[in-house]
């Protein structure tokens, strides 16, 4: 009787849900990040993916969406900026990581000298909090030697941190950790670049990425020069039981990710691994050309997509889509993702505007009470130099320091792309989600008039003064 009702319950469950539509998650197409796309990393964490990558600069930054397709317009906020000759400039391979309740970005960054890349050395931030955008203090320096790619994980309840180090050829390196930014023992040398694969241009093993499914631990690593279309991905597996020694890894004879000339992929590689919202699919996100000829440089971009398990229980990446290629995205995601963003003062509540919806050059930038209008609705278009521009829906004009005033006080207004520095701002994580809005040019920031609440209230440039009238918060719309 039990099983008959049971039977009844699932096929009255059924009938309700006939005709019914299910969400399904945004489609999206590849590149997921064009400007500064080398070396990408994304993390999911509390509804929204968190993505950093390369930034050849003394910054990094953070792309924050609910959505994957979603990444591809989001702002980039800064929530690092090198604040030391030892590590202040040519930042490479940041990852995020959440451990003990705090976010750890690893990164390398070199000396302020012409020659930086003999400088490139290991270092973490700590968050203060939980939040993914910081804000962020420097912990440590994690190596003396030259080191790169460093990433974290847990393995037998051990925290170790991997990357590449060079030792004639340049190898993959291990050490155990006795918390996130003090290293417990040195670094030993785990994988050398043996393989005819694992040779072209250069003899390279780099890019450590740590992969685990039903108890076995995975390594998976880029292969050869990354200045080759022949960049690729190989994979270790942990078969024995200490991940500090050689001998503990059994290396694949052949690449598990590569090329792929019918869809003009050249050179994928620097990846890592996210899984989707729902926890039910993995993802694999890797930069790579567009054409044989690129090479190590900015002109790479950041693209993602699902894989697979062998029935081994092997990872299964398989091979890299086209550019442009429509795919759906990672289950569990909103259906839809927003390109445009409102951008809402923490003091007033009220939302930046072109005043009137003016197509003219020179209409003023105000606050008002939000309603949804594209006079307040704008794109924040990355303009692959840690900037960006403020592009208003409703005219297509951006926002524009007024004559290039470096005056506190000087006018935000909207003005015909000029594609100058008065132009361009920088996104600043203060705290709690909101950013502080730079002009690139004069270095102060979008400040509401003697922290006004009241509708057209004028927005104008002014030294930082660590008020909530300075600070915005930048929402999909």
């Amino acid at each position: 009787m039990a099983r008959r009702l049971l039977t009844l319950l699932a096929a009255l469950l059924l009938a309700l849900s006939v005709g019914q539509p299910t969400a399904s998650a945004a489609s999206f197409a590849n590149p997921v990040r064009t400007q500064k796309g080398a070396d990408p990393w994304i993390t999911h964490h509390d509804g929204n993916y968190y993505m950093v990558a390369t930034s050849w600069t003394s910054v990094i930054t953070i792309r924050k969406s609910a959505t994957l397709a979603g990444l591809t317009t989001a702002p980039s906020v800064q929530v690092w900026q090198g604040d030391a000759a030892s590590r202040c400039c040519n930042i490479w391979a940041p990852e995020l990581h959440f451990l003990n309740g705090r976010w750890y970005l690893y990164y390398v960054a070199g000396q302020n000298v012409t020659d930086y890349n003999p400088t490139q050395r290991t270092h973490v931030l700590e968050s203060t909090g939980s939040d993914p955008l910081g804000p962020y203090t420097y912990r440590n320096q994690l190596n003396s030697a030259w080191m790169l790619d460093p990433t974290v994980a847990t393995i037998n309840g051990q925290l170790y941190l991997f990357g590449s180090a060079s030792g004639g050829t340049q190898n993959l390196v291990a050490a155990r950790m006795s918390n996130p930014y003090t290293l417990a023992t040195g670094f030993s040398t785990i994988s050398t670049p043996t393989n005819s694969w694992e040779t072209s241009g250069g003899s390279v093993n780099e890019g450590p990425e740590i992969l685990q499914r039903g108890g076995r631990t995975f390594l998976i690593y880029s292969a050869s020069g990354c200045w080759t279309p022949d960049y690729k991905l190989g994979q270790l597996t942990l078969t024995g039981s200490d991940p500090l020694s050689a001998s503990a890894w059994t290396k694949k004879s052949t690449p598990v990710f590569q090329r792929n000339d019918a869809n003009g992929v050249y050179g994928p590689g620097h990846n890592g691994f996210f899984t989707s919202p729902d926890g039910t699919e993995n993802w694999i996100v890797y930069h790579a050309n567009d054409a044989a000829s690129e090479g190590c440089d900015n002109g790479r971009t950041a693209r993602a997509q699902k894989f697979t398990w062998n029935s081994d229980g092997t990872p299964n990446l398989g091979t890299p889509v086209r550019l442009g290629a429509s795919q759906a995205g990672p289950s569990g995601e909103p259906s839809a993702a927003s390109t445009t963003y409102t951008v809402r003062n923490r003091n007033s509540g009220k939302c930046l505007e072109v005043a009137g919806s003016s197509a003219a050059d020179g209409a003023n930038v105000q606050q008002y009470t939000c309603n949804g209008g594209t006079n307040q609705r704008w794109r924040l278009e990355d303009q692959g130099d840690d900037t960006s521009r403020l592009v208003n829906v409703a005219t297509g004009k951006v926002m524009d320091t007024a004559d290039c005033s470096t005056a506190d006080g000087a006018d935000l207004r909207q003005w015909s792309w000029l594609n100058n520095t008065c132009q361009r701002f920088r996104f600043l994580a203060t705290d709690s989600d909101y950013v502080r809005i730079v002009n690139q040019a004069s270095g102060k920031v979008a400040d509401v008039s003697n922290c006004s609440t009241a509708d057209s209230a004028d927005v104008r440039q002014w030294t930082w003064l660590n008020n909530t009238c300075q600070q915005w918060r930048l929402t999909p719309s």
